[in-house]
């Protein structure tokens, strides 16, 4: 008598073969996260299901194109933007892009994570290993393209903390426009958020200067947090995880 595991066969077969749909139409409702096997999502095709298993396609299931998604992440300091590479200590962002990690907040249109969401997944606005905050990770070409052809025109804030005595009218030096080594760069916004903090509001200059900015003002930039970019904030996004951008967001 044939063994259980010899009696299970693809799930998208299965299901072509349950709902008299092709094997791609199949397969794309599964990707789509569309297909529960005994009331779990399960959305590999290849996966395999045996015959007293219960294979349903949810309500609302369609074949329209697969939206493609874009995750804020609140990355904890130290955590690169990039793979670390086979063999390389160190932690990346990307490892935290799993449904685990799914902040629960408070989302009007909330969505069901499928494995799809975090294929492809590109990041946009770079920020350094030892900076932390808000970072964008997408699928969506057109906000890839936006975020990147766009990005001098996009403001972004983030939180320093330094060390030292600022010079004398250094606020009114940044928003004048500070020289930095015969350079003058655009006029920044800065306010003090307690006696170790300033908040910048960038525009036009890369967060990579903001060291070179705190120490022309006799400040020690100790660490870094990017709370919005544009009109996306951190939020009370916790540290280490991550939600959707929502359909009515813009940045």
């Amino acid at each position: 008598m044939p063994s259980q595991d010899s009696q299970a066969i693809r799930l998208s077969k299965r299901l072509a073969s349950d709902i008299g749909c092709s094997r791609a139409e199949a397969e794309h409702y599964i990707d789509a996260g569309f297909v529960t096997v005994d009331g779990q999502v399960q959305d590999t095709p290849g996966a395999r299901v045996l015959p007293d298993q219960t294979v349903a396609l949810q309500p609302g299931a369609h074949l329209r194109p697969i939206q493609q998604v874009t995750l804020l992440l609140h990355k904890p300091a130290g955590y690169s933007l990039r793979p670390v590479a086979p063999g390389q200590k160190g932690d990346s962002a990307l490892d935290l892009l799993v449904p685990a990690h799914l902040a629960d907040v408070d989302t009007p249109q909330p969505m069901v994570p499928v494995s799809r969401h975090f294929r492809h997944q590109q990041f946009v606005l770079p920020m350094a290993r030892a900076a932390s905050g808000l970072v964008v990770f997408s699928q969506d070409a057109r906000t890839i393209r936006h975020l990147t052809e766009d990005a001098g025109l996009i403001e972004q804030e983030f939180l320093a903390e330094v060390r030292g005595q600022m010079i004398d009218d250094g606020l009114a030096l940044l928003a004048n426009g500070l020289y930095i080594d015969g350079d003058r760069l655009p006029p920044l916004k800065a306010s003090w958020q307690n006696e170790t903090h300033l908040r910048f509001a960038l525009k036009r200059v890369s967060p990579d200067w903001l060291a070179a900015i705190c120490a022309e003002l006799g400040l020690e930039l100790v660490g870094l947090k990017r709370l919005r970019i544009g009109r996306i904030s951190l939020g009370k996004l916790p540290l280490g995880q991550w939600r959707y951008l929502q359909g009515y967001e813009r940045f």
